[in-house]
């Protein structure tokens, strides 16, 4: 039995949603604390209850305002540690800077490793987070780190819909084409990949070719997150031509633009499903985007994580009473 007494979970200002969540999963109640941001910029973090000796738990995305969460993280690491806490986590759902990942370019920084860095010294002692953009970034982290797959979660959605007969997944390029033959393998359907050029920052790509079969086909498009929606539709778009059906879209993480959301709604793309890792206001409202919690899956982490648990396990078979939460707390109905 999970023992909640000795543990505190606090939301930093992008967390709030995600931590509430969490926190009615687990039957436990959220911690109070503020965040106040003053009128030349400034940040200020204070829990207001006291954490001593306890295991608190920050929740705090790093996604829609980058630089803003990233630093209220450090700040509020800070005031953990400084409260005398046994130990502070950073439940950190998706982590934004983990795009950069790699020195590809003469003098430029190895943002998420500097970020990583910074987080520990300012007194993260754990880290859980979901999808990271590239495995190896687990290595910048020198405090051990949960790393979780929204994967298990969105097969769940896609087994549940109508046109998954006749489907086939698509990567919409190389890079993630080994995460999109687990899809295919879990779901025992065929795979295609786009080829795809980037050639500069602007979150711009083409789509080249697509390798695979796809005439006729209900096409199920997996990736890890999109900001411009431009690879997504111009992936839909060149489906399309070659004879697609149906075509849906699942994202690990969902940081769509307002641009980026008129470009899908005027796409061949029917629906993005994705998770709720970054509390995106640019998705509600929008009838082609359908949200499913994975805040269940972290707070089964963490129960776990006390109780001596397999927290592998858990990617193999997710608990029903963890799909039906994932379902519930986001009001997706399929």
């Amino acid at each position: 039995m999970f023992d909640n007494a000795k543990i505190s979970i606090f939301a930093g200002s992008a967390g709030r949603v995600f931590a509430e969540r969490m926190c009615r999963y687990m039957e436990h109640p959220m911690g109070s604390s503020e965040v106040i941001t003053f009128s030349e910029g400034n940040t200020f973090v204070r829990v207001n209850e006291s954490i001593r000796d306890r295991d608190v738990y920050l929740v705090q995305p790093i996604g829609m305002h980058s630089n803003n969460e990233f630093v209220e993280i450090l700040f509020w690491m800070d005031a953990i540690k400084r409260a005398n806490a046994l130990s502070a986590t950073l439940v950190m759902p998706y982590f934004g800077y983990g795009k950069g990942d790699k020195k590809d370019e003469p003098r430029v920084s190895i943002r998420a490793r500097v970020c990583a860095e910074c987080m520990e010294l300012a007194g993260a002692d754990r880290f859980v987070t979901m999808d990271l953009h590239a495995q190896q970034i687990q290595g910048f982290f020198k405090k051990p780190m949960d790393h979780l797959y929204a994967m298990p979660m969105l097969l769940e959605v896609i087994k549940r819909l109508p046109y998954v007969d006749n489907a086939v997944v698509v990567s919409p390029d190389a890079g993630y084409a080994k995460q999109a033959r687990k899809f295919a393998s879990a779901l025992n359907l065929p795979i295609a990949i786009g080829d795809k050029e980037r050639t500069d920052h602007t979150e711009n790509a083409e789509v080249l070719e697509v390798i695979g079969e796809v005439n006729g086909k209900n096409c199920l498009i997996v990736d890890d997150f999109t900001i411009s929606g431009g690879t997504l539709v111009n992936l839909a778009d060149s489906l399309k031509k070659r004879g697609a059906k149906h075509i849906a879209a699942f994202l690990c993480h969902n940081i769509v633009s307002q641009n980026g959301v008129r470009k899908i709604n005027d796409s061949p793309i029917e629906t993005v499903f994705s998770t709720d890792t970054v509390d995106n206001p640019n998705i509600i409202g929008q009838e082609k985007f359908k949200t499913v919690s994975v805040a269940p899956m972290f707070a089964e982490t963490v129960m776990r994580f006390y109780n001596y648990e397999s927290i592998n396990s858990m990617f193999s078979k997710l608990p029903e009473k963890t799909v039906q939460a994932g379902f519930e707390l986001a009001g997706l109905k399929l």
